[in-house]
Parts: structure tokens; C-alpha cells; sequence
């Protein structure tokens, strides 16, 4: 177990009145902090059913590397703790006690799977640490009269799938939709947002197929929701399953209307290796910009992006969207922690996650500006809907 030495800062009333602004200099510290360093820990796939997403963890110690090699934040450099959960939330609970316990982490950050941060919420809650910046969806993680220490990254699962329900009605009205959902609460809390979305018109979806994250395939699911008539199609899914249906329904020989997960919508996790030909024509809601979108080639934003990738991801593939991800997710951190400036008590690192404002990310789809409050976590709320035309995603 490590152990921080704390020093405790006392200046006397009279130390004080010959130091104007002393008070407003005096340093405070939580657990996992020191002059020179903060411990961010994390737990996140490296191996298991979603282990293509470990790409996000390689990606944000890349970005603290960076960090680290230009002086730090105020001074101090950041300890990045990432260790493997398997996409298991036994396990991710147990290493999250570690990380909290043991190496004393000043936060948590970018754990992925709403399974996975539902288990973990209850202790860090309790514990009054941290979970920021979640690669998860629910609405829960967006819920600060219920979690105050908990928040979400990416548009929520329920606001997704009503963008989806929307867009249905609007342009294929009588659609009889079949969907493909993993059986835990990021599959149906997706589910029940694209019914609520429909409102009256919620019949429309005919069939609706359940997988475990570690079913070898998903192909009878597929084949009874072709069997229903459908062709409309939800993958909500992540990308393993996500490319066995895209694969699964081109062997098929159907052509579905199909509306892929955000969080799956990688070219290089997902439609790569469904195949890019058999992708043409999916659609997904779109929030972040494609590195590999020739209209963002020489966006000034992500200038700093490909010159950081170049140097600090040189093994890594540019058509993954996780690693532009990773890159955003962890800058949004960057300035949560350059904000707390020496106060960083976990409850001033959770007061300035709540109080960011009008704070521009430049992985952000233009248009695209984040603020949250106290009683407002959603940190992303800008989504257009985009279409993949067998390169890249254009919008639709």
C-alpha cells in the first residue's frame, strides 16, 4: 500500500496579515496528490468480449505522456493507473478498491461499459471519490441529486436513441423495426430510449433480439428479426458484435435501414472489420470529428491531434476512432484538473468537473460547446446524424 505524507499548512492570524492573498495561495490536497504529482486511476478492457476498446486507455496514457513531457498540470504530473477488468464487473469493482484503497488515486476516470460503472458507482459514491468522464451512456451517470460523484462523458444512451426514433419518423414513418441489443442496462436502457423516442408509434418496432457480451455470435438473433419482416435495424450493440451483425446480414444478402451505436461507429474497430463494403449506408449519430475525413484534414483544431499522434501513437491505427477519443476524453480531464489549480481536494476536482463553461473540445463536432453545473451533468449534447460511405462518415 502507498502512503502520501501530508504536511498540514498553518499560518498564523498575525503570518496571514503580513501575507496579504496567502489564504488564497495555501495548497490543498486530497489523497493522491502531492507538489509533483496526481494519481488518475481507471479500469478498462484490455482483454474480454470488449478488449478492442482497451485502444481508449493506450490512447489517454498516450495523451498524460504528452502532458507529462511538457511540464505537467501546475507543475504536477499525472500518475496514470490504468489496469485491466476484462469487461467483468466483479473485477472491475475489486480493482477499483485497489486503485482507491491501495494506490490511493485521486480519481476515477474513463472506465467503459454501463455495466461496469453501474457496479463501481455505489463504493466510489460512498467513498466520495470521483468517476468522471465515463465511456458510458446511461442517463445515470448523469444524475447528480442521485450520484453527486459520478458523471458521464458522451451524449447519453437515452437522448441516442431518441435522436434515432426522431429521425425514423421523420423519414421512413413505417418502418418495422427489428433491434439487436445486449442484455444488460446499456442494451436496454438503448431499447426503452428508442420507444419512448417513437412515443405512439412505439409498435413499430416488431422484433427485438437480446445477446450476452459473451455469446460467440449474434447470427440467430439476426436471422429471427429478418424472419419478422424488419427492415429497419438497431445495432445496439458494441463494435464486436456490431461487425459480426453488418458481416452476418451482408452473408444474408439484407439491406436493412441500420442505425449503429455511437459508440461503436469506429471504422477501424467496427466496419473495418465487418468489411467496409458491406458498411456503406449505415447511420449513427454523429459528435466528434473523423481523423480520417479528408474535410478535417487540415482543420486547425486537430492540428495538434495528428502531430500528437505521430510522436506519441506511432504503432497505432489512425482509423480507429478511439484513439481521437481518448485524446478528447482526456483533455477534457486536463482542464477539470487545470481549473482546480492547488486546491485539488477531490471535492474541488468534482466541483470544477461541474463547472465547466462554455469550454470548447477540439475533437467536438463544430457548433459543439460543453457546459455543466451543478444539477446539469451532461457534459455532450450535440449529435448529427452521419452515414457511412464506404471511406468515411459523411453527414447525412
Amino acid at each position: 500500500m502507498s502512503h502520501l505524507n501530508r504536511r498540514n499548512l498553518i499560518v498564523s492570524a498575525g503570518a496571514a496579515a503580513l501575507l496579504p492573498g496567502a489564504a488564497r495561495a495555501q495548497k490543498r490536497y486530497g489523497p493522491g496528490v502531492t507538489d509533483t504529482e496526481i494519481k488518475v486511476g481507471q479500469t478498462i478492457a484490455y482483454s474480454g468480449p470488449a478488449s478492442a476498446y482497451g485502444a481508449l486507455g493506450r490512447a489517454e496514457a498516450a495523451y498524460f505522456k504528452y502532458v507529462n513531457d511538457r511540464g505537467g498540470i501546475n507543475g504536477r504530473k499525472i500518475n496514470f493507473i490504468s489496469v485491466d477488468d476484462g469487461f467483468s464487473p466483479p473485477k472491475a469493482v475489486e480493482q477499483t478498491r485497489r486503485l482507491v484503497e491501495q494506490e490511493e488515486v485521486a480519481l476515477m476516470f474513463g472506465m467503459l461499459g454501463t455495466p461496469l460503472n453501474t457496479a463501481t458507482r455505489p463504493y466510489l459514491n460512498q467513498k466520495k471519490v470521483p468517476q468522471l468522464f465515463i465511456a458510458a451512456g446511461s442517463e445515470g451517470f448523469a444524475q447528480p441529486d442521485k450520484f453527486p460523484w459520478t458523471m458521464g462523458w458522451q451524449p447519453t444512451l437515452r437522448v441516442e436513441a431518441n435522436f434515432y426514433a426522431r429521425h425514423l419518423l421523420a423519414n421512413h414513418p413505417n418502418a418495422k423495426i427489428g433491434v439487436l441489443y445486449q442484455d444488460d442496462d446499456f442494451g436496454k436502457e438503448l431499447l426503452a430510449g428508442l420507444k419512448e423516442g417513437l412515443g405512439a408509434k412505439a409498435g413499430m418496432v416488431v422484433a427485438a433480439e437480446s445477446f450476452q457480451a459473451t455469446d460467440p455470435t449474434v447470427d440467430s438473433q439476426l436471422i429471427s428479426i429478418k424472419g419478422a419482416g424488419c427492415d429497419a435495424l438497431m445495432l445496439f450493440t458494441y463494435a464486436k458484435q456490431a461487425a459480426q451483425a453488418i458481416r452476418k446480414n451482408a452473408d444474408l444478402g439484407w439491406k436493412p435501414d441500420t442505425y449503429l451505436h455511437l459508440g461503436s461507429a469506429s471504422v477501424g474497430a467496427t466496419l473495418k472489420p465487418a468489411g467496409l463494403d458491406k458498411s456503406v449506408g449505415i447511420k449513427t449519430g454523429g459528435f466528434m470529428k473523423d481523423a480520417t475525413d479528408p474535410q478535417w484534414a487540415n482543420d486547425a483544431e486537430l492540428k495538434p491531434f495528428f502531430e500528437w499522434f505521430k510522436k506519441y501513437m506511432p504503432d497505432a491505427n489512425i482509423t480507429d476512432s478511439l484513439n481521437l477519443a481518448g485524446w478528447a476524453y482526456a483533455q477534457t480531464l486536463e482542464q477539470v484538473l487545470k481549473q482546480c489549480g492547488d486546491d485539488l481536494t477531490r471535492e474541488n476536482i468534482m466541483r470544477q468537473a461541474a463547472n465547466l463553461k462554455d469550454w470548447r473540445n477540439p475533437a467536438l463536432l463544430p457548433g459543439s460547446l460543453i457546459n455543466t453545473s451543478p444539477t446539469d451533468y451532461r457534459v455532450i449534447e450535440y449529435l448529427k446524424l452521419q452515414r457511412f460511405n464506404g471511406t468515411v462518415w459523411e453527414f447525412a
